[in-house]
């Protein structure tokens, strides 16, 4: 099935962006038409981790801002909007479809939320940027698009109706994982038997963008389509209303043990579709394009195989 018509975009997203001529990056705004503008006055000059961390004084000035007013930047070239997120915290398993096509049994009540890591500062790469091929034989490189949530105040024990109070905004995100690498014959017990570090840390193992679009341009997390292609190819097509855990719960969950911090990301799991179930994998030079409703588009492409 050939890729379809680009879904629906936020009236702008707030992006790090490099100006030509001006040296290192700066905050600014990406409108639905694919313009990039500078945020207003001292903003533009403040990376996004910062304004995250005074989320609640700067989204009013956002709030009441016209991206319009400002002169378009040329020639403007996205990075990823965080750089870098303190943690970027990942939910596994969490969209019935997916569970439904690795042939694992639905729960009633669903199983406890589960959560891995990734490294911020070596596997968040932006919009347009190449995913590297890791060396060695045998690679499964493996696609997850995956709606990603970016908190904006800090938390602890809050209920799931206090959760969404805590987000500043969403984006897109690939979880790109090694499959190959995820389950090890030479390990010391079964504790030990599944490597994520491997699998799902290696360079360029979070592809983050364009722009994290403000919370309160999402009227309902739960209602975004979510779909991914390869090579124009459609993979996955469903809808955030499949997530077995809603964003408000898994919130809730992670928070119930460790702090979330503004500039936190919070992946929620991939619908179905992965290549894993499929029997395909990624390869060089394949192009892969993420689109979530309200938050536009994500393409990366998969870099070359490193020279033996």
């Amino acid at each position: 099935m050939k890729e379809r018509a680009a879904v629906s975009a936020a009236p702008w997203s707030l992006v790090t962006y490099l100006s030509p001529g001006r040296p290192g990056p700066r905050t600014g705004v990406l409108t639905a038409a694919g313009t990039v503008h500078p945020a207003p006055g001292p903003l533009a000059d403040t990376p996004l981790t910062d304004l995250l961390a005074r989320w609640e004084r700067v989204s009013g000035t956002l709030r009441d801002w016209r991206p319009e007013d400002a002169e378009p930047v040329p020639g403007a070239e996205l990075l990823a909007p965080l750089r870098y997120p303190g943690t970027v915290l990942c939910s596994g398993a969490n969209y019935y479809g997916h569970l439904d096509e690795m042939h694992v049994e639905r729960r009633d009540p669903p199983a406890e939320a589960y959560f891995f890591l990734k490294t911020p500062r070596t596997t968040v790469i932006g919009p347009g940027a190449e995913i590297p091929y890791p060396a060695g034989p045998g690679r499964l490189l493996d696609w997850e698009a995956e709606l990603a949530v970016v908190v904006g105040r800090s938390g602890k024990g809050f209920s799931p109706d206090e959760a969404l109070g805590h987000v500043a905004g969403y984006t897109i995100a690939n979880d790109v994982s090694a499959r190959d690498a995820l389950r090890r014959d030479d390990a010391v017990g079964p504790p030990f038997q599944y490597d994520w570090l491997r699998a799902k840390s290696l360079d360029g193992f979070c592809p983050l963008g364009p722009g994290i679009v403000p919370a309160w341009f999402v009227d309902d997390p739960q209602e975004l389509g979510i779909r991914l292609s390869v090579n124009g190819e459609v993979k996955q097509d469903s809808s955030t209303k499949d997530m077995i855990r809603p964003v408000c719960e898994l919130l809730s969950i992670a928070a119930r043990d460790m702090t979330l911090l503004p500039g936190d990301v919070v992946l929620t799991g991939s619908p179905a579709g992965v290549g894993l179930a499929r029997g395909e994998f990624l390869a060089p030079g394949d192009e892969i394009v993420i689109e979530i409703e309200r938050l536009g588009r994500l393409h990366n492409t998969v870099g070359p195989a490193p020279a033996e």
